[in-house]
C-alpha cells in the first residue's frame, strides 16, 4: 500500500470523538472518492450531514472521529477480505472507524474477545496484546460497519440516518469490482447483505456474531467456525496471499 494511504488512515490525534461534519476531514483512497462524492451529493448524504451537524450543535459526543476510516486504510483496489460489523463501540475511546477494531491502549472489549479466541482455536496463533485490527485493513480487510457513528453510551443511535445508503453501496462495489472476496458475515444484521454480494464469484462465510451472547450457540456457533483458515484456504486457491491475521 502507497505510504500516502497509510497517512491517510492515521489515527486522528486529539480528542477521540467527531468534531465537526466535513466530509473533507474525512480522506479515502482514490478509488473511493467517486463513490463516496456521489454519496455526500445525494439526499440520503446530505441529510446525514444535517443530522450530524445538529447533534454535534446540541452538543452531543458521537465517535469515532473518523468515520471512513476503513475506506482511507483500505483501498478498492486492494480489498480482499470483507468483514461486515453493525455499529461503532460506543465508549470513550473506542472506536477508530474500523468493524470489531479498538484503539490500542483500550480494553478488548467481549465480542473482540471471542474473534481472538477463535483465531487462537482456529489457527493457534496467540491472543494479541491489543485490539486494534489496523493489521488487517492493511493487508487487504475491508473492516466495515453499516452505520459509521454513534452517541457515546447509545448504540445504534444513529442506525437508519442514511450510513447504510453509503456502505451498501460499498459491499455492491466490492461484489461488482476486482477479483473474488471473502465476505465475512458474522450474525444477523451482516446476513442481511448477503443480497447485495455475487455468491458466484465470492465466498460467504456466515456464522452466529461473536459477541458472548451468541458465539457459542447454534445455529452455526461463532466458537468453532473456522473462518479464518477457511479464507486463507480460499484465498490461497484463488492465488492470492494468505491474511497474517
Amino acid at each position: 500500500m502507497a505510504q500516502t494511504e497509510l497517512n491517510w488512515g492515521e489515527a486522528p490525534s486529539g480528542p477521540a470523538v467527531l468534531s465537526a461534519c466535513d466530509p473533507t476531514d474525512w480522506p479515502v483512497t482514490p478509488d473511493w472518492q467517486p463513490l463516496t462524492h456521489a454519496f455526500w451529493a445525494s439526499p440520503a448524504g446530505q441529510g446525514l450531514r444535517e443530522r450530524l451537524r445538529d447533534r454535534l450543535r446540541d452538543g452531543a459526543t458521537i465517535y469515532p472521529p473518523q468515520p471512513l476510516r476503513a475506506l482511507a486504510l483500505t483501498a478498492l483496489a486492494s480489498v480482499r477480505v470483507v468483514l461486515l460489523g453493525q455499529d461503532p463501540y460506543h465508549g470513550p475511546g473506542q472506536g477508530e472507524g474500523l468493524a470489531f477494531s479498538v484503539a490500542a491502549g483500550v480494553k478488548t472489549p467481549p465480542s473482540l474477545r471471542n474473534i481472538f479466541k477463535e483465531l487462537q482455536r482456529d489457527l493457534g496463533l496467540p491472543v494479541p496484546a491489543q485490539g486494534s485490527l489496523v493489521r488487517w485493513a492493511e493487508q487487504g480487510v475491508l473492516l466495515l460497519n453499516s452505520c459509521l457513528t454513534v452517541e457515546d453510551g447509545q448504540a445504534a443511535s444513529h442506525a437508519g440516518w442514511g450510513w447504510e445508503a453509503l456502505t451498501d453501496a460499498v459491499i455492491r462495489q466490492c461484489s461488482e469490482a476486482g477479483e473474488p472476496k471473502v465476505f465475512l458475515l458474522w450474525g444477523a444484521h451482516a446476513q442481511k447483505k448477503a443480497g447485495l454480494i455475487d455468491a458466484g464469484r465470492h465466498l460467504l462465510l456466515c456464522a452466529n456474531h461473536p459477541s458472548p451472547l451468541s458465539a457459542s450457540r447454534g445455529p452455526v456457533p461463532f466458537i468453532g467456525c473456522g473462518h479464518f483458515s477457511a479464507a486463507n484456504a480460499w484465498l490461497a486457491q484463488k492465488g492470492s496471499p494468505a491474511i497474517a491475521w
